[in-house]
């Protein structure tokens, strides 16, 4: 047998993104709010816990989103391609799930930048057993703000049905 099962399943749809790994994203996007947390591993001052319901909550301003990677991931990339539409601008950090509905749905609508090797996610001992992407849907506010206008590319992405 030899093969830890540990490794391959999960007790928790919870994994805590790596800090340096956020960091690098932070720097880029300035998030306001993270959408899927605990008070022991949000990334952001302000965030959504379970308690909270994230997916009922307006989304506003730059989001970061490492949703539950069970089921109900689909739910959440829903939520974050709408809140694009809305005006937000939503990183996301999931499987990279190619396979699946919720991928060719909303994943593919957004800019996919595939994570080269195996995330390391806190709290763990060994790589990640699965491929990850980050996942950015840029909301209407995505301006070039030296310029005070739109960034028309950003803005046509976002417009696509």
């Amino acid at each position: 047998m030899g093969m830890n099962k540990g490794m391959y399943t999960s007790n928790s749809c919870e994994w805590e993104t790596p800090l340096d790994f956020f960091k690098d994203l932070d720097a880029e996007f300035h998030f306001d709010v993270d959408v899927c947390a605990t008070p022991e591993n949000a990334k952001c001052t302000e965030y959504y816990t379970k308690a909270d319901d994230g997916l009922q909550k307006t989304w506003r301003g730059s989001c970061w989103m490492n949703p539950p990677y069970g089921r109900g991931i689909g739910k959440w990339m829903k939520k974050a391609y709408e809140s694009a539409q809305s005006g937000a601008t939503v990183v996301c950090l999931v499987p990279a799930r190619t396979d699946t509905g919720w991928w060719h749905d909303y994943a593919m609508r957004g800019e996919v930048r595939f994570v080269r090797g195996r995330l390391r996610f806190n709290g763990l001992n060994c790589n990640a057993p699965f491929p990850s992407a980050v996942v950015i849907f840029r909301g209407r506010a995505d301006w070039k703000k030296e310029e005070g206008q739109w960034n028309e590319e950003n803005a046509a992405a976002a417009a696509i049905p």
